[in-house]
């Protein structure tokens, strides 16, 4: 498709093979958006077919009954590099006729792998004395046939006495893991790889910790490797949460406020806003201190970003594929905006000819952390 980048496009019920090449020279257009939170991720190929091709019945059943995981996993290799764009399964299918002797465009839409624990629901299964980790991890063996791996960080809670309570399961698969995830403060997201056909199941706090990728620069001349970049502060949505303690021995709650610089979110700016709204959490007075305070620290990272930033690139100028959910470093965007960022959304998109990603990034407050970036 284009030259010094590799598409490989593998598809099928269950267990994806790869596409047969009647269905690659079909391919006019991938699009696949990443987030970094637990929204999903999502794609979108377009197909230029003949009015009596065998895709238009092929694809048309892909969301059918008949075939409920239909998977879609597209991985691209550049400058030696192989990263999986995603591993999906197809949703809805749609068909715009040709007309005046042009094909059809045939478009296929889809979801991570988590659209597949969205479609039975299992209301009042019951977990008698399962705290929430072994719970997580009954619910993703279902999907181990579909190389669901799980990576799960276990809470602090204990398990709940069967003479007190018994957890039961509430509505899909993934409406259950998500109701316990934002219990625990956490989030649950599907993160492709490691290997074609796999993909990890992450059930724990967002972080950002890790290598930054190679830095996104702008505005200095040849070494400009962006297309556009721009930046905004906007302190408005910031907030400070105040968890409730309950003190066994008076029976009043003590409230303590929780900061937006976290212990599994290292700071990414030197100077943090100051929030203009303080929210109560209420609800945190019947969990367990320990509780509380995880449910107030992951309140606080969601409401704490009040540098945001969006721009776009040419991969084979930048010379890889940015990722969602890692920090980037950023340099050219003036002393206030420089620095490393969290890459929240990447949108890809391949055309013949051209691959581009549009891009979110974010953080807490101005000014570097430190003098240098990754290049």
């Amino acid at each position: 498709m284009i030259k010094g980048l590799t598409l490989s496009l593998m598809m099928g019920p269950g267990v994806p093979l790869t596409a047969p090449r009647a269905v690659l020279d079909a391919l006019q257009s991938v699009k696949v958006t990443n987030e970094s939170t637990d929204i999903q991720s999502g794609f979108e190929l377009s197909f230029l077919v003949e009015k009596n091709s065998p895709l238009i019945s092929l694809f048309m059943l892909t969301g059918a009954a008949a075939i409920p995981f239909f998977r879609v996993l597209l991985t691209v290799g550049l400058s030696g590099r192989s990263e999986i764009l995603i591993d999906g399964v197809a949703t809805q299918t749609q068909l715009a006729p040709g007309s005046g002797g042009r094909p059809a465009t045939l478009t296929i839409q889809g979801k991570d792998l988590s659209a597949a624990m969205d479609i039975l629901p299992f209301d009042g299964l019951p977990y008698p004395a399962m705290p929430p980790i072994v719970r997580v991890l009954l619910i993703l063996a279902k999907y181990a046939f579909l190389g669901v791996i799980p990576k799960v960080i276990p809470t602090l809670d204990e398990p709940p006495l069967p003479t007190d309570r018994i957890p039961r399961h509430a509505g899909s698969d993934l409406e259950y893991l998500r109701a316990m995830a934002e219990e625990a403060g956490y989030i649950f997201k599907m993160e492709p790889g490691p290997t074609p056909g796999t993909s990890f199941a992450y059930w724990g706090p967002q972080i950002h910790i890790g290598t930054p990728q190679p830095a996104l620069t702008t505005d200095s001349g040849h070494a400009d490797n962006v297309e556009s970049l721009s930046f905004r502060y906007d302190k408005e949505g910031t907030e400070i949460p105040i968890v409730f303690i309950h003190n066994q021995l008076t029976k009043v709650p003590i409230p303590i406020p929780i900061p937006g610089e976290i212990p599994f979110m290292p700071p990414l700016g030197l100077v943090p806003p100051l929030p203009p709204k303080i929210t109560p959490l209420n609800d945190t007075a019947r969990l367990s201190p320990i509780g509380a305070l995880v449910r107030g620290f992951a309140y606080a990272a969601k409401h704490s970003q009040a540098v945001q930033g969006s721009g776009t690139l040419d991969v084979l100028r930048y010379g890889r594929v940015l990722k969602a959910g890692a920090t980037v470093g950023v340099r050219g965007a003036g002393y206030a905006f420089d620095g490393d960022h969290l890459v929240e959304r990447v949108t890809s998109t391949l055309n013949r000819g051209s691959f581009k990603q549009d891009f979110s990034l974010r953080r807490s407050g101005l000014l570097p952390t430190q003098e240098r970036v990754v290049v």
